[in-house]
């Protein structure tokens, strides 16, 4: 880049990715020939223990383009694409994947897409290279997330993804929320599209993921369901859960009172002991849902309107 801002900027998370960096960089180097001085390469080393943040020095002494990020731990995907937003320049923002599983030459279509209006372009991986366990999991968790936040991508966890710069400086990710991040953009009123993508098996390595990021994002799931519909109005929530437990545990009691007039014995009915404790669930959740309305209200803390433009 010659000098002054650019306008295309390119966010690639990394961690322990060693080797694959000599032929991620030449194929971006490739791809962005049409925009080679109007670009920045931001590489965000999570904590890479493999010497990758050296080789990135490498590749920064011969190209001004290229930023390297170094975290001082491995943070995780999300803290690592918040690092690599904060860097960013561009009014249009591009994430892929260091491990040469996504392909540098879709950029442009990534960019085209954004030109036709919409804020975040997903990929779609439509035929993977993947474990078929890896395949039905990604289906599973790709419905599944569909389904309740009702954003309707094929793809939600691709990390090949294109953003205008209104989009990242809304996101707000932790945890592992980079998984949910069509969600997250759908709820701020944002246009979402999606474009089939090229998948290529992994060359070096192996992946960074396990079974273990299936609780997680179970937890993650609900996370962003709370974010985004019961921010700002969290009885609706406590309420109609605690509303529930009460009927149905009041509903229990109730018919055990009706047998008590006719003479039968209820007090040693585990019956009544789940009534008692429905209708008491049932009353605290109701009660936090009023506590979290008044901290809420109180805090004056509201989420900021997705105003898109004004005309004075």
């Amino acid at each position: 880049m010659t000098g002054g801002r650019p306008e295309l900027s390119l966010v690639i998370p990394l961690y322990n990715e060693v080797e694959s960096l000599p032929e991620l960089y030449a194929a971006l180097a490739a791809a962005l020939l049409p925009f080679a001085d109007r670009c920045e390469l931001i590489f965000v080393d999570d904590g890479s223990t493999d010497g990758s943040f050296s080789r990135l020095a490498t590749l920064r002494a011969g190209d001004t383009r290229v930023k390297a990020v170094r975290l001082r731990s491995n943070q995780g995907k999300a803290i690592a694409l918040s690092a690599g937003f904060r860097e960013a320049q561009g009014d249009i923002v591009v994430t892929l994947d260091a491990d040469l599983q996504d392909d540098p030459k879709e950029i442009p279509r990534f960019l085209e897409k954004v030109a036709g209006g919409y804020d975040l372009v997903c990929g779609w991986k439509a035929r993977r290279h993947d474990a078929w366990s890896r395949r039905l999991l990604s289906a599973i968790f790709n419905r599944v997330t569909a389904r309740l936040t009702g954003v309707w991508v094929h793809d939600a966890n691709c990390g090949f993804k294109a953003y205008r710069r209104a989009v990242i400086e809304e996101l707000r990710l932790h945890g592992e929320l980079h998984r949910f991040i069509p969600a997250l953009a759908g709820w701020r009123g944002f246009r979402i599209g999606e474009i089939e993508v090229e998948h290529h098996a992994r060359k070096y390595g192996h992946s960074k993921y396990g079974a273990e990021r299936i609780p997680r994002g179970f937890f993650d799931l609900l996370t962003v369901l709370m974010l985004t519909r019961f921010t700002t109005r969290p009885l609706h929530l406590f309420g109609v859960l605690g509303g529930l437990l009460g009927v149905v545990g009041f509903g229990v009691v109730g018919y055990l009172s009706i047998g008590w007039f006719f003479g039968r014995w209820i007090g040693a009915r585990p019956l009544l002991l789940l009534g008692a404790l429905m209708i008491i669930t049932g009353i605290q959740l109701v009660s936090f849902g009023l506590l979290a309305e008044m901290i809420v209200y109180g805090s004056h803390r509201e989420v900021d309107p997705p105003i898109e433009s004004v005309l004075r």
